[in-house]
């Protein structure tokens, strides 16, 4: 890491086919091995029956979904005195928003559905309907984070 300046952010183009840039930030950390066709297909088949099995818009659920699972606040690691702290932080948009993809794509990987774009879909109607692994991944950051309120005084 450098210790000079802080890196630019890359501008990430938006998605071919709804025009959203967090959608295409979503298919790029589902990706695997630089398959980035394979990604879309997979992102856009959930789109698709999410959209044969709610009928509303897609995008809107996937950004409702993201909103929901995305934390407020965490816990980070602090040394005082020998002893290691859970200080809790508040979390920052883009870090938040980077959680909650990752949080998403992972729990989504570990459903019991065939295809991975059905598990996908299932994991976004469950985190846009406020349930599954990835709303519960954000509920105990949260309690992490309240249980060790105590400690925000250490906070940097």
């Amino acid at each position: 890491m450098s210790r000079r300046r802080r890196p630019e952010k890359r501008e990430i183009l938006p998605d071919p086919k709804f025009g959203d840039a967090i959608l295409s930030k979503f298919m790029n950390n589902l990706m695997l091995d630089g398959k980035k066709s394979i990604a879309e297909g997979i992102v856009y088949g959930a789109l698709d029956s999410m959209e044969s099995k709610v009928k509303s818009d897609p995008v809107q659920l996937f950004h409702e979904a993201l909103n929901n699972v995305s934390p407020q606040v965490e816990v980070r690691s602090r040394r005082v005195g020998g002893a290691t702290y859970q200080v809790p932080v508040e979390v920052r948009p883009e870090r938040a928003q980077a959680l909650a993809i990752r949080w998403l794509i992972a729990s989504a990987r570990s459903r019991p559905e065939t295809t991975m774009s059905a598990r996908l879909s299932g994991e976004l109607l469950d985190a846009a309907n406020n349930r599954g692994n990835a709303v519960k991944k954000r509920e105990d950051a949260h309690k992490m984070a309240d249980a060790n309120r105590a400690f925000s005084h250490y906070r940097w």
